[in-house]
C-alpha cells in the first residue's frame, strides 16, 4: 500500500508541492550536467565510428602500398583441365608460352596374390627400400633413403601387415583388397615420380611355421615371383614441353619452373596448350575501388557532423570541431596534392581517381583512365609507393597518406587524443553529478524538515485561533 502523507493537513499549505516547485529549481544544474553527459556520450560514439572510419581507410591504402598489389599477375591457360595454372609468388612476369603434356607422374603400384580371408603368414621381415626401376629387365637403383624394415609376427593376417606398413614411414601405402577369391595386399609409393619406386625384400625367419612372406616380395630383378609375378604399374615422372623445351618432373605439380607459377598436369595434351601471364588488372582495380569507398565513407561522415542547417540554424554535432575540420582539411588536401617520384603520374586524377563534381568532396574513379594507366603497373606503383618513407618528398601517394593516418589514429594522434579527452569530461561530469545529486538530496531532506515544522507549527496557531474564537463566542452569549 502507498504510504500517506499527512505533510498540509495542518496548515492547509501544499508543502509536496512547494518542495517540488524549489527543488525543481536547485535541480537545473543537475539537468544541465545530464544533458552535457549526453552530448559527450554522442560526440565519444561520433569518434569511435570516425576511428573505425579511418581504420578502413588506412587498410585500403595500406593495399595500395604495398608492392605485390601492383606486381600482382593473373595466369590463364587455354585447357585447364589439361594444364592448370596459378600464381605462386610476386616474380612471375607478364608472358606468354605454351605447354604439351607427353607423359603424367605416377606412383609405383603392385599387388600379391590371393590368400584365403583371415588367413596368417609366418614371422619375418618386409625390407622396403625406395628407389627407380629402369631397363627391359628392370633393374634397381636405391634412392639416397635407407631401407625400413617391417617386423611380421608369426600369424599376422594381411590386414595386420598392411597396418605395420603403414605405420613404419617406408613412403608407400598398403591396402587389402577383398573380393570373392580372398584377399590381397595392394602397395603403393606414397609420392609419385620414378624416384618413388620400391622393391621389398622378405626374410622368413628360422623357426617360421606359417606361410612364407616371399608371397609378398617384390624384386622383377630377381625374376617373376611373389609380387612381381603380377600386373606392375612402375613409377612414372611427368614428361613435358614448355615452348618446346623438355620438361622431367616426379611431380604433377611444376612449381617455380617457370618463376612465380605453378602448373598442374591432368591430362596428356594432343596439342600444345597456351598459358598467359599478364597484370592482374581485375586485382589492382579492386584495391583503387576499395580505396574510394572507404575515403568516402569518412568523408561522408565528415560532412554530416559539421554541416549546419540554415532553415532551423542549428550545426550538427561535430559542427565548428577543431579535430574533426582539421582532419577533413587534411585528407582533402593530401587527395588533391602531388605525390611520387615526379614521374608521368603525379596526381591521383592521373590514375583516374578525382573529386566528384557535386561539391561533397567524394571521389569518383573513371574506370577508361584508370585501366589505361594500369597499362604500366610501375608508373604505377611508382606513383603510390615511391619513396623512402611517409615524410620523403618523393614519397608516393598511399605511402604518404598511410603514414598520416597511423598517425591520425594512434593512441596519441588526434582521433586518440581527441577520444580520450572526451572521456575524461564524462568521467568529470559523472563525479559531478554524484556530488550534486548527494547535495539536492540533503538540500530536499532539508526543505522537507523545515516545511513540516512550519506545518506543524502553523496547525498549532490555528488550533489556538480557533480555541480563543471559540471562547470569546462563548463569553459574548454569556454577557448577554
Amino acid at each position: 500500500m502507498a504510504a500517506i502523507s499527512s505533510t498540509g493537513l495542518g496548515s492547509g499549505l501544499n508543502v509536496d508541492d512547494i518542495i517540488t516547485s524549489l527543488m525543481s529549481i536547485e535541480k537545473k544544474p543537475l539537468a544541465a550536467l545530464q544533458t552535457q553527459a549526453s552530448v559527450l556520450d554522442s560526440k565519444i560514439s561520433a569518434f569511435g565510428t570516425m576511428t573505425s572510419l579511418m581504420s578502413t581507410l588506412n587498410d585500403a591504402v595500406g593495399k595500395l602500398a604495398l608492392a605485390s598489389t601492383w606486381n600482382a599477375k593473373s595466369v590463364l591457360s587455354a585447357t585447364p583441365a589439361a594444364v592448370g595454372a596459378s600464381v605462386s609468388g610476386d616474380s612471375a612476369a607478364a608472358t606468354s608460352f605454351s605447354v604439351a603434356v607427353s607423359q603424367l607422374a605416377r606412383a609405383q603400384s603392385v599387388a600379391s596374390g590371393a590368400v584365403a580371408a583371415g588367413s596368417g603368414f609366418g614371422a619375418g621381415t618386409l625390407s622396403i627400400q625406395l628407389g627407380s626401376w629402369a631397363g627391359t629387365t628392370p633393374a634397381f637403383t636405391a634412392s639416397g633413403a635407407a631401407a625400413v624394415s617391417v617386423t611380421v609376427a608369426e600369424g599376422d593376417s594381411m590386414a595386420t601387415i598392411a597396418t605395420k606398413i603403414n605405420a613404419a614411414g617406408a613412403g608407400v601405402t598398403a591396402t587389402v583388397l577383398k573380393d570373392l577369391s580372398g584377399e590381397r595386399l595392394l602397395i603403393r609409393s606414397a609420392a609419385t615420380g620414378e624416384p618413388n619406386g620400391f622393391r621389398i625384400q622378405p626374410a622368413d625367419d628360422a623357426g617360421a611355421t606359417g606361410p612364407s612372406l616371399a608371397a609378398l616380395a617384390f624384386d622383377p630383378a630377381a625374376g617373376p615371383t611373389g609380387m612381381a609375378a603380377n600386373p606392375i604399374q612402375y613409377a612414372l615422372n611427368a614428361q613435358a614441353a614448355i615452348n618446346g623445351v623438355a620438361i622431367n618432373s616426379a611431380s604433377n605439380t611444376l612449381a617455380d619452373t617457370v618463376p612465380g607459377l605453378t602448373l598442374t598436369l591432368s591430362q596428356v595434351t594432343t596439342a600444345p596448350v597456351e598459358v598467359t601471364v599478364a597484370n592482374d588488372v581485375t586485382r589492382q582495380t579492386e584495391a583503387v575501388n576499395a580505396f574510394v569507398k572507404a575515403y568516402n565513407a569518412i568523408n561522408q561522415l565528415f560532412n554530416a557532423a559539421t554541416k549546419f542547417d540554415p532553415a532551423s540554424k542549428r550545426g550538427a554535432l561535430l559542427q565548428g570541431d577543431a579535430t574533426t575540420t582539421g582532419l577533413q582539411t587534411a585528407l582533402r588536401s593530401m587527395v588533391g596534392s602531388l605525390a611520387g617520384s615526379g614521374g608521368a603520374l603525379q596526381r591521383l586524377s592521373d590514375v583516374g581517381v578525382s573529386i566528384a563534381k557535386d561539391g561533397a568532396g567524394d571521389l569518383a574513379v573513371d574506370s577508361t583512365r584508370l585501366a589505361n594507366a594500369l597499362k604500366d603497373p610501375a608508373a604505377v606503383k611508382a606513383f603510390f609507393i615511391s619513396g623512402a618513407g611517409a615524410s620523403d618528398s618523393t614519397a608516393g601517394f598511399a605511402t604518404r597518406l598511410s603514414g598520416f593516418l597511423q598517425s591520425a589514429i594512434g593512441s596519441t594522434g588526434m582521433l586518440g587524443s581527441k577520444t580520450s579527452s572526451l572521456q575524461s569530461q564524462k568521467t568529470s561530469n559523472t563525479k559531478n553529478q554524484d556530488k550534486l545529486s548527494d547535495r539536492l538530496t540533503l538540500v530536499e531532506e532539508r526543505m522537507r524538515k523545515q516545511y513540516t515544522a512550519l506545518d506543524t507549527r502553523m496547525a498549532s496557531l490555528n488550533a489556538l485561533s480557533a480555541y480563543v474564537t471559540q471562547q470569546v463566542a462563548t463569553w459574548n452569549k454569556s454577557s448577554n
